[in-house]
């Protein structure tokens, strides 16, 4: 008397195998749509870093200029500040009392102007 224990299981093991290259083919061709899809849009991928850099390039160009021009009022908004501090002192020591003067009416002009708020 045969028991089924006995008896080997050759169709679960066919039905295995051929789940497994069932797996294993739509594993290999997900792999491949994958490749392609990279491939196809590689150039565009491409395209887009390139304009990116050239973007950058613009920019960083665009901001030298402006530290340059900046730096350049810089440089003449200290001319003029020192310029205007010696005119102003060379003034105060030709003119002691009417440089006084000034000063007394600007301090009581400007005390109006902040009292009346």
């Amino acid at each position: 008397m045969e028991t089924t224990m006995n008896k080997p299981m050759t169709g679960s093991t066919d039905m295995g195998s051929t789940m497994t290259k069932t797996v294993d083919d739509a594993t290999s061709t997900a792999h491949k749509v994958i490749d392609q899809a990279s491939e196809a849009a590689r150039p565009a991928v491409e395209r887009v870093a390139a304009s990116a850099h050239q973007i950058v390039d613009r920019l960083a160009g665009a901001a030298n200029t402006s530290a340059d021009v900046l730096d350049e009022r810089m440089v003449q908004l200290r001319d003029v500040h020192s310029r205007l501090t010696d005119q102003a002192r060379d003034y105060v020591r030709e003119n002691p009392l009417t440089a006084v003067a000034i000063a007394v009416a600007t301090g009581v002009i400007l005390s109006k102007l902040m009292s009346s708020r």
